[in-house]
């Protein structure tokens, strides 16, 4: 665990204990064992029964739960494959414990911050904001990715109308609403915390928070805006591939019309009629060809005058 000691203004690195009075802690619990759990809380800390069982099962929602010497929160990490990672974030006076079943990269990299840094852990409301504002910042990288895809695949669908993306489509919008579920639901959480007195932050920290709040609104924005933009390219590529079928129905079927009078006239000469006039003319041959590319020729200039080519 961290230990910030708050009279010498110094940190360190101590095996997990219950700090002292002057002394704010942040003890991280990850990957531990169910034993290692229920020691931490429970025997050191004397945390309630239905706490440690949450932190301990880690199959909750997002939610801030008050006991009578501590609270929970609960939120959650995305990692760039789109996949959350569950934190049980335990609040007391003086002492801020994480617990998380898979590694948190942002957790190693505020836990050197803190280290390096002295001013980082001066009170638990500190800590509480730093964890917060980094699952959050995380949140806007995923935005930008997402937002890269989907530009990505509109690209695509302009050059081919026929590439396949649908399915691409649907697992993206299937993800982003299992996203927005639950930072719709940190967003009401985070909004707990900055709109009253947290009995574990400052009043100074207010601010900061109603900051993390109107980030994480901006999150939900984007992603409301991409799931519509979404749907919308999949029926943009619906109708660029109809209109692409239009023009080759259309393309078929002039084609079609220019080759019907010479067709009729090709069935006329070869009826098996006796008597046919102009089965003795020394040039009728060459007579009937001239005949027929003058009629596709005139067929062919009236639907382009049309503007039907």
């Amino acid at each position: 665990m961290l230990l910030y000691h708050m009279e010498k203004e110094t940190i360190r690195e101590e095996a997990p204990r219950l700090p002292a009075p002057n002394e704010v802690a942040w003890i991280r619990l990850e990957n531990a064992s169910p034993e290692e759990v229920q020691r931490v809380l429970g025997g050191l800390f004397q945390c309630h029964p239905l706490l440690i069982e949450d932190a301990i099962k880690l199959n909750q929602r997002p939610k801030l739960d008050s006991y009578k010497n501590n609270a929970l929160l609960t939120f959650f990490a995305v990692t760039k494959e789109l996949k959350s990672r569950e934190i049980a974030i335990v609040i007391g006076p003086n002492y801020c414990i994480t617990v998380s079943r898979e590694p948190v990269a942002f957790l190693d990299q505020l836990y050197e911050e803190m280290l390096q840094v002295e001013g980082r852990m001066e009170h638990v409301g500190a800590i509480l904001h730093a964890l917060l504002d980094r699952c959050v910042d995380d949140y806007s990288q995923i935005i930008n990715a997402i937002e890269d895809r989907v530009d990505k695949m509109e690209r695509a669908v302009y050059r081919n109308p026929a590439v396949r993306i649908a399915q691409e489509i649907f697992q993206m919008k299937r993800t982003m609403h299992k996203l927005r579920r639950v930072i719709i639901e940190e967003k009401s959480l985070v909004s707990q915390i900055s709109h009253r007195t947290f009995p574990y932050t400052r009043q100074d920290d207010d601010v900061y928070f109603a900051d993390i709040y109107d980030h994480i609104s901006r999150v939900v924005d984007s992603l409301d805006i991409f799931r519509e933009s979404l749907a919308g390219l999949l029926e943009l590529q619906m109708s660029l591939k109809s209109d692409r079928m239009n023009e080759i129905m259309k393309t078929l079927t002039l084609v079609s019309t220019i080759f019907m009078p010479l067709t009729f006239i090709v069935g006329v000469y070869g009826m098996n009629f006796k008597i046919i006039p102009e089965l003795n003319w020394n040039y009728g041959y060459l007579y009937v060809w001239l005949l027929m590319l003058i009629i596709g020729v005139l067929m062919w200039m009236f639907f382009k005058k049309k503007r039907w080519f």
